[in-house]
């Protein structure tokens, strides 16, 4: 069972943090960031303070892995501060890997929160035996244009602000994927949002439940055969999680992926899977086809998947944290988290 960290209550100190790309300090994003943590100061009462090289700029950072696993280190052993957000993801974050101590993570429990290529950085937590939590991000979420998204609100203060059972995942009504470049003029441009069509049952039938483990497909991939990767009775009794980046990974790679995690008898440990809406619904139809074809091959058309949720690479986002219990109901098309993110 991996530790739950302590809940925050406004006023909490949290740390930001970049253990991926370092763009948060870049002169003409450093806007973003600011207006993202006005946003936890303003909705959620947080105070917040940066790492010490969280805003030395992406070339500093992407130059120094070891001052990014150090600033994660010291915002973990900080006695003052209660949670820990990624400002946002990126492509490099398993160089971090040789500087990271896994005690430290353990011997101070609190939370975590990011997603995409943070995907590591859950992993370090997870090896730790710390449940973190996968979603939204400082400059991608919190700094949204105009406002933040009220899905997104609603999902942060169920998740990290309240130890009642996260309960029952609604999908969003509305999407976006948008890409409205990060300058300060359209900071009062509101993205397009668009009509959700809800959840899809892929494959499946009944009820099941299991633990929660997983993120960004392609990210996984950087941590095979790695002290990161999960030991076998980790996948058991599992719902695994599962989303694509904004990279659009070719459907063909999908498939090969989920092969692999096939052939590693993942797959089968599992009670079912859940997989994020793909960025822009690019391949929505065609990742849909992948899978269900790996499952034919082996044998595994019975395990329940769930498809189109709202976590990973649009907006807005709910939150998942490794190691709830979490539920798939094939019947009613629902996704539902068993227990609390928090004590």
């Amino acid at each position: 069972m991996l530790i739950k960290p302590e809940k925050l209550q406004p006023g909490d100190m949290v740390a930001t943090v970049s253990p991926s790309w370092g763009g948060a300090g870049d002169p003409e994003i450093r806007w973003r960031y600011e207006q993202g943590i006005k946003r936890l100061e303003e909705i959620f009462g947080l105070q917040v303070v940066p790492m010490p090289s969280s805003l030395k700029g992406s070339e500093y950072l992407y130059e120094n892995p070891q001052a990014r696993a150090e600033d994660l280190m010291i915002a973990f052993k900080d006695k003052r501060i209660k949670g820990i957000f990624a400002n946002i993801g990126g492509e490099d974050s398993i160089r971090l890997l040789p500087y990271i101590d896994f005690d430290v993570i353990r011997e101070n429990p609190k939370i975590f929160m990011g997603y995409s290529d943070v995907t590591v950085s859950h992993f370090f937590c997870y090896k730790a035996g710390l449940s973190s939590f996968y979603g939204p991000a400082i400059l991608v979420d919190f700094a949204e244009n105009v406002e933040m998204n009220p899905y997104t609100i609603t999902a942060v203060k169920g998740a990290l602000f309240s130890n009642e059972v996260i309960g029952d995942i609604q999908p969003a009504k509305e999407w976006t994927s948008e890409y409205l470049e990060w300058i300060e003029v359209n900071k009062n441009q509101r993205r397009k949002m668009k009509q959700n069509t809800g959840y899809e049952l892929l494959q499946g039938s009944g009820t099941v439940q299991g633990r929660l483990i997983g993120g960004c497909i392609e990210v996984l991939e950087f941590m095979k055969g790695t002290e990161l990767w999960p030991k076998k009775e980790h996948w058991e009794d599992s719902i695994l999680f599962f989303e694509t980046s904004e990279e659009y990974p070719e459907p063909g790679n999908v498939k090969y992926w989920l092969r692999n995690y096939a052939v590693q008898g993942i797959l089968q440990k599992a009670k079912g899977i859940i997989f994020g809406k793909p960025q822009d619904e690019k391949y929505y139809g065609e990742y849909k086809g992948e899978i269900l074809k790996v499952m034919r091959e082996y044998q595994l058309e019975d395990l329940p998947i769930l498809y189109n949720l709202n976590f990973g690479h649009t907006e807005p986002k709910f939150i998942l944290p490794y190691g709830a219990m979490a539920e798939i109901d094939c019947e009613n098309k629902r996704f539902t988290i068993l227990e609390s993110g928090v004590r």
